[in-house]
């Protein structure tokens, strides 16, 4: 498995299919960046993983072409060295970045398969970080690599239905070489658990958002949203924890310091990921202010499934993957209108019974269609698409949840 944007064991979903890969009896080598605090090598729950040093940081395009010249440079040589230490079967590409492919074109050379994960839209996502004002050659060149690395991989995973469209139509892939892999929780340990007090303790009216604070994700749409329940709504009692980290915090800080809405909003930074449900549970309503664009309207948001599997209510932007994902376990405001995903939110506080229901029916989504377990199974159908099938071993790994709670035991949770 080749990997960049997240060190491993960070980032969930790589760790989710590398974790289910070894307990159904495959030999798993993740390669990636690693921070100054992780060694070179590690073996991790069966996992063989190779790091090599986190390129230098910046913004902009030169410096993400220095970021993934560095990734390409050393995830080939790591790759050289697994081939002839370890061997194997299948290259698993991890986008972003789709340069990965010039790495797989060298091992299909010598018979090796090509897996392409196709974690986001990369050309989308460019105009999104830079708010529509990219070049327009970089865009056709991350388009012209997502096109390559769909063409040359075996088989693709897709994270939704939006993306497999995407893959027929830009890429011209048959749907047959499609597999959907979901971004599922683990829903025995993402569930309703026993709040965090401190968090608890900050206002009557809790609001939750989980995830990465990049540009593209909205957060400021949330900031001036609450500052139009505080000021304007003349609602006071609410306060918004904001969970996660990224390159957006530092700008999102000044502008809530600037609408003199610190005493409404806490910032915690990246947070483990087994606390993370005590404080989700802490929360009355999680939100996603994920803006419409054409790469958020079809991304499915990690964000989206953890709020769901910890039962809680969402509020929302209209956008075609929220749809898909939550259903009627969110209310939808009109896209990008700061004023109505505001007074959403407040229809939402004042109708405690609707967000019983709302964060039951999340949870029931969970447990029956969009939960690891379930996805875990498209994983292995890919793998084994390409003429690979693993043996379940006896003491797997991620064993099947034990909380199948009905709605209406959620809700009287």
């Amino acid at each position: 498995m080749l990997l960049e944007n997240n060190p491993y064991p960070s980032d969930l979903r790589v760790r989710q299919e590398a974790n289910s890969l070894v307990s159904n009896g495959f030999q798993v080598t993740v390669i990636a960046p690693g921070t100054r605090s992780q060694s070179y090598y590690e073996n991790i729950l069966g996992v063989h993983v190779y790091r090599y040093p986190n390129p230098p940081a910046g913004e902009g395009c030169f410096s993400y072409l220095v970021e993934y010249s560095w990734a390409l440079f050393f995830s080939f040589f790591l790759t050289l060295w697994v081939f002839f230490r370890r061997g194997f079967d299948v290259i698993h590409a991890h986008n972003p970045p789709d340069l990965f492919v010039l790495i797989a074109m060298c091992f299909r050379i010598v018979g090796k398969k090509f897996i392409f994960d196709h974690h986001d839209l990369s050309p989308e996502m460019y105009y999104a970080r830079f708010d529509n004002q990219g070049n327009r050659i970089v865009y056709h060149a991350l388009k012209f690599f997502e096109i390559l690395s769909c063409r040359m991989a075996h088989q693709i995973i897709a994270t939704n239905e939006s993306y497999k469209k995407v893959e027929i139509e830009r890429a011209g892939i048959p749907a047959s070489k499609i597999s959907i892999v979901r971004n599922g929780p683990d829903i025995s340990k993402m569930k309703p658990v026993a709040p965090d007090p401190k968090v608890r303790a900050k206002a009557s009216i809790m609001l939750g958002y989980l995830g990465v604070i990049g540009q593209q994700d909205g957060v400021d749409y949330l900031i001036r949203a609450l500052e139009y329940i505080v000021k304007e709504l003349g609602i006071t009692d609410i306060h918004a924890v904001i969970m996660g980290s990224g390159s957006a915090v530092p700008s999102l800080k000044k502008l809530t310091t600037k609408l003199e809405l610190d005493p409404y909003i806490s910032f915690t930074g990246s947070i483990p990921y087994n606390d993370l449900p005590r404080y989700i549970s802490a929360c009355d309503i999680c939100v996603d202010p994920d803006p419409y664009n054409p790469y958020n309207d079809r991304s499915t948001m990690v964000k989206m499934m953890d709020y769901m599997a910890m039962a809680k209510p969402i509020v929302a932007f209209d956008l075609t993957e929220h749809r898909a994902s939550a259903g009627q376990a969110a209310l939808y405001s009109i896209r990008n209108d700061i004023h109505d995903f505001a007074k959403t939110i407040v229809d939402l506080i004042g109708n405690p019974e609707l967000q019983n229901t709302m964060g039951a029916i999340g949870r029931q989504r969970m447990i029956e269609k969009f939960a690891w377990h379930h996805q875990e199974n498209q994983l292995l159908k890919a793998y084994s698409n390409i003429g690979f099938v693993g043996a379940r071993k006896t003491s797997p790994l991620n064993p099947l949840p034990s909380d199948t709670s009905s709605p209406a035991e959620l809700a009287s949770k």
